[in-house]
């Protein structure tokens, strides 16, 4: 294990925070707010604990997988402790948990949230929200890699432990051009809905933070009523970029470099678009009833799909009303999530794809016990590696999602509420149902609770196994035998 690579990334990671805390800084100036000296403090603190991690150069830059994940997870815990700090020590958010809490959902851009008043932060630390989250949307390791000459040409491990899919590949030979490409795509589809939003009459600040707060998938709203007030034209616009940012960014780039049959015969953004098409249907034939009109209806069906799929967790309506029927479609689309390789959470749709082609296959061999067939995505037999991985992802997720309900069963809370707070929680959507519903929150979870939650936010970003590594033995067992073999040595 490489962990002077390790140590340098996290210090690369800490320092990039503390510059990306100068933000609410000058927000705090612009509006006169007190609480901007806390922020202050925060990028003293990042600044100079990332100096002492990078100051010794690593030995060697080269690194595999397994160092790509331990820095990974290791990165997004360190990254949320820091950045909870100024939303602890100004006093906006009392509870160090609760401030934890909080500035992880940010960063996993998950949307849950403990405040009871949103709109009595603040506006640096509502602005410091939305950046967690924006910042965490495309992951800030890639970023790293967009900016900065990290790890020669094993750099492509730390963009497979962050990004979001069954696998990761390269849209360009080099690595670093991958990674600005990506935020090339990301920052212009950001700036073209604060544009739209802008036009639809919404105040600067608020067009800022939404946009921010959609592109990443993450729900983070700077009104108590999270987008319910806002014109239907907003609403509308923030649907189609929600849905625009869970498709996968290769079809972007097929897009937008002219190959636009490829793109739109991407297997997995047709179905993910069928599930939304699916999900918008069914819901709004079952709320019709309950709407104004057939366009109020479409508009909250559409917009509460939106958010869901893409794991984003805005809300225009208490879906908790709502018949059982379109709570149970809700419910689903959460598990199924947006595309690989896209900003949103969930299992992802092409995961979904894997699993049932999987089934289908295992049926036929019942049937036709000596044929021989491949899974095919994209007309193209996938390997037996991405299947099987595919297969141990899924038996993983249960397997965390049944002991996160368990462990949070002692609170004695609805069994509606802990199985709809694990499924938003881990699928990184944000609200979910009963207690934790859009017009609740979390904040009366004991600190127990809070922190298995907190726990699977981290888990369901990092697709389980970059987390999962830093429990394994053999990681610290290294870190603890090369130290003792060096004192050995000196003796």
């Amino acid at each position: 294990m490489n962990y002077s690579i390790i140590i340098s990334i996290l210090g690369y990671v800490l320092k990039l925070e503390g510059i990306l805390m100068l933000i609410p800084c000058v927000t705090a100036a612009i509006y006169r707010e007190k609480e901007g000296l806390y922020y202050l403090l925060a990028v003293a603190l990042c600044l100079f604990v990332g100096f002492l991690f990078s100051i010794r150069k690593p030995r060697s830059n080269v690194f595999y997988l397994k160092e790509g994940c331990v820095a990974t997870a290791s990165s997004w815990i360190i990254m949320s402790i820091f950045g909870c700090f100024p939303l602890w020590i100004s006093g906006e958010i009392p509870s160090f948990t609760d401030a934890m809490f909080e500035t992880i959902s940010g960063f996993t851009t998950t949307g849950a949230t403990i405040l009871n008043d949103v709109e009595s932060l603040s506006h640096c630390a509502l602005l410091w929200r939305s950046l967690t989250q924006w910042i965490g949307g495309m992951g800030v390791l890639v970023f790293l890699l967009a900016v900065l000459p990290l790890a020669g040409g094993s750099n492509i491990n730390l963009m497979r432990a962050e990004s979001p899919g069954p696998s990761v590949g390269k849209l360009v030979p080099k690595v670093r051009s991958s990674a600005r490409l990506l935020y090339v795509i990301y920052f212009g589809m950001t700036i073209a809905e604060i544009i739209l939003l802008l036009i639809g009459k919404m105040p600067l600040f608020d067009a800022i933070n939404t946009s921010f707060t959609t592109a990443s998938t993450g729900g983070f709203g700077v009104k108590a009523d999270s987008l319910t007030s806002y014109s239907p034209y907003i609403q509308w616009i923030v649907t189609i970029f929600m849905i625009a940012f869970g498709v996968n960014f290769n079809a972007y780039y097929l897009l937008f470099f002219g190959n636009v049959k490829k793109a739109l015969k991407t297997e997995e953004v047709r179905y993910y678009f069928a599930f939304i098409i699916g999900g918008v249907a069914i819901i709004f034939f079952n709320i019709l009833h309950l709407s104004e009109n057939a366009f109020d209806a479409l508009t909250k069906a559409a917009f509460q799909v939106g958010s869901v799929m893409t794991s984003t967790g805005f809300a225009t309506a208490n879906f908790d009303l709502w018949p059982q029927l379109s709570k149970t479609v809700i419910l689903i689309l959460m598990f199924i999530g947006a595309c690989a390789g896209s900003t949103g959470g969930g299992i992802k749709v092409s995961r979904i794809l894997i699993l049932v082609k999987a089934v289908k296959n295992e049926l036929y061999s019942y049937i036709h016990p000596k044929s021989i067939r491949k899974i095919n995505m994209e007309t193209k037999p996938l390997d037996t590696e991405i299947v099987h991985s595919a297969n141990i992802y899924f038996i993983t997720f249960v397997l965390i999602f049944v002991i996160s309900v368990f462990a949070i069963s002692f609170d004695e809370r609805d069994f509606v509420t802990n199985f709809s707070a694990v499924t938003a929680t881990i699928n990184n959507t944000g609200p979910g149902l009963s207690g934790v519903g859009p017009m609740e929150n979390f904040s009366t979870f004991s600190p127990f609770s809070k922190y298995v939650l907190m726990f699977d936010m981290l888990a369901g970003r990092l697709e389980l196994f970059p987390l999962l590594i830093l429990f394994h033995p053999q990681v610290w067992f290294n870190a603890f035998h090369r130290k003792k073999g060096r004192k050995g040595k000196k003796a």
